[in-house]
């Protein structure tokens, strides 16, 4: 692997819905074949319109008493309720999952770099996005580019938020070292590196998380792996779900 560059692209406008981020994108930044972009998920969503004004929501019965419970405004928890497919922690934050398989806070709606009383959720098929965002690349500037798609998100266990890829397209999500052997002759079983995970939480470095202004970042020289894209555990596989599921149940 040669030596990695990192380019966080200034300069870009505000984003309304509408706008095409590829154009935008292409003319801050001359963009090499094999060049990774990883742009942040409010921007794309702001610009596909995944957005809602809190003033045209309903809160449900639900609604009402989780704002209460977390001292949250209602139209928002209504939100929320609406972009989650499973409810796994009511309190104190609500955590739940997505359509696609990501687990988060509050299903990603939120509230900031963005005009007061509306929200902005995640968009609802980011792999479908990403791959959206490679052809438009391809289209304006003629460029073969992998693009992840990132969010914000906390960790268990440990304080602080990182990035993480929510959707990607031109690599696998997995570099999968199975089967390799370390330096002195064993046999790797289990280690499966989430390479986009760590190229988004380097982006989130990079692009900041108040006033930066840097929506998107270029990672040159991170070279190509062997893999797979299954970074979400299925069902039974994830066993911190479950354990709160019924952690949270038997409450």
């Amino acid at each position: 692997m040669e030596d990695i560059r990192v380019i966080g692209i200034r300069g870009l406008p505000l984003i309304r819905a509408g706008d095409d981020i590829a154009a935008l994108i292409c003319d801050k930044v001359t963009l090499h074949d094999g060049d990774i972009l990883c742009i942040a998920s409010t921007i794309w969503s702001k610009a596909r319109g995944y957005t809602r004004n809190l003033s045209g929501i309903t809160p449900s019965e639900r609604a009402v008493r989780l704002g209460r419970m977390n001292g949250e405004d209602p139209r928002f928890v209504q939100a929320v309720l609406d972009a989650s497919t499973d409810i796994i922690m009511e309190h104190p934050f609500i955590l739940s999952e997505m359509a696609f398989g990501h687990i988060g806070v509050r299903a990603g709606v939120d509230q900031s770099n963005i005009d007061d009383g509306m929200v902005i959720f995640l968009p609802p098929d980011p792999m479908k996005s990403a791959g959206e965002l490679h052809e438009e690349i391809v289209r304006v500037c003629g460029r073969d580019v992998g693009i992840i798609i990132t969010d914000t998100c906390g960790r268990s266990f440990r304080r602080g938020q990182t990035g993480n890829a929510i959707g990607w397209s031109g690599m696998t999500a997995i570099r999968d070292f199975r089967g390799d052997t370390d330096l002195f002759g064993h046999v790797l079983k289990i280690t499966e590196e989430a390479v986009v995970d760590e190229i988004a939480g380097f982006a989130n470095f990079v692009m900041g998380e108040s006033n930066n202004g840097v929506p998107a970042v270029v990672f040159r020289g991170c070279g190509t792996w062997a893999g797979h894209d299954n970074l979400y555990f299925r069902g039974d596989e994830d066993i911190t779900k479950r354990v709160l599921k019924k952690e949270w149940a038997s409450g």
